[in-house]
């Protein structure tokens, strides 16, 4: 079974030609940070100008790329984000999807873009066994989802303001270092000393939820208060805190749950502190913990394409003139597309 799948969801532009049998057979990525880095986050309206500049370019070098393909015609389904996401990212994806499934007489999948980065621990054919959590960690989510089984999802934890990505963009930007602002913050947070002891905003709340906004203002009021700070020092001291707050969160969720199996997916899981700090603290804790390569934590068609071969063995399919939707929860649309 060979789907070709598409995931424009925000700023990266990905396609991906992937075998139930054989797994990846060729994929490619383009990022669109350089683009929107001087403004300091995504801009909506050159993101979709990007991926209508780039869709075409990859749709091609994913082909060339793929030697066991003989044809366009082996291809049983296309697969594609519908949701959510940037509405005109999305518009862009879910046409050119559209388009080649409508071209080919092929099938067309839908797939919820949180369903595929929970997937990404499927990338070697083995996952976790359910009943698992799902810690989603990336720019636009911070989402604890109790998965029971495949298009079977409780969102049991979720943040009440800013995601953690987004959170890590924006101290990031007050820093002065530039988007996006995770990477940049975990490479200069390995120079840094633990000196500044920053809120944990509902720590102490009994319930599986997340604020990041008072954080933030925290960063914000010691800039502007220190004026000899070192930017390494609150960078460290942002991430460790950052990291102390996710672990917590999930810590309780395993002991609500009673599920010792955890899959910590999205762009924020590419964190190296991150991975380190949570293997750690499973390994304490006895808790099974999966975390899929660093090429498939940030938004790519690879995931996609795994929860679209679910969906496709269950007979789920759309009509040609479905349309993209900004945020569908993803309990309703698993409800709706079964």
């Amino acid at each position: 079974m060979l789907t070709l799948a598409v995931e424009t969801s925000c700023d990266e532009t990905s396609i991906a030609l992937y075998s139930d049998e054989e797994g990846i057979i060729s994929s490619l990525t383009l990022s669109q940070a350089r683009i929107h880095s001087e403004f300091g986050g995504v801009v909506p309206e050159l993101s979709a100008r990007e991926h209508v500049r780039n869709i075409l370019y990859i749709f091609d070098e994913v082909l060339k790329k793929a030697e066991t393909v003989k044809g366009l015609d082996d291809i049983d389904f296309i697969s594609f984000t519908l949701t959510p996401g940037l509405i005109l990212s999305l518009v862009v994806g879910v046409a050119f999807a559209k388009a080649v499934a409508f071209a080919l007489k092929k099938p067309l999948v839908p797939v919820h873009h949180l369903e595929g980065h929970i997937y990404s621990i499927f990338y070697d054919k083995k996952g976790l066994e359910y009943p698992f959590l799902s810690l989603i960690i990336s720019g636009g989510h911070t989402e604890i989802v109790l998965v029971e089984d495949f298009s079977k999802y409780k969102t049991i934890g979720t943040t009440l303001d800013d995601a953690v990505g987004e959170s890590f963009d924006k101290v990031a930007k007050m820093l002065g270092l530039g988007y996006p602002g995770g990477p940049l913050i975990e490479r200069l947070a390995m120079k840094g000393k633990e000196v500044y002891k920053l809120p944990k905003p509902l720590i102490k709340e009994n319930n599986l939820n997340f604020s990041f906004s008072g954080l933030k203002t925290a960063v914000k009021v010691l800039l502007e208060k220190e004026r000899n700070l070192r930017k390494e020092d609150v960078a460290l001291s942002f991430q460790k805190i950052i990291t102390e707050i996710l672990i917590e969160k999930t810590r309780r969720a395993v002991e609500m749950t009673g599920i010792k199996r955890l899959a910590i997916v999205g762009g924020v899981s590419a964190n190296k502190y991150i991975r380190e700090e949570f293997s750690r603290w499973a390994f304490g804790e006895g808790v099974e913990v999966k975390i899929p390569p660093l090429s498939m934590s940030t938004d790519n068609a690879i995931m996609i394409a795994i929860a679209g071969i679910e969906r496709f063995k269950r007979g789920i399919k759309a009509d040609y003139d479905i349309n993209p939707e900004p945020n569908i929860p993803l309990e309703l649309f698993a409800k709706e597309w079964s």
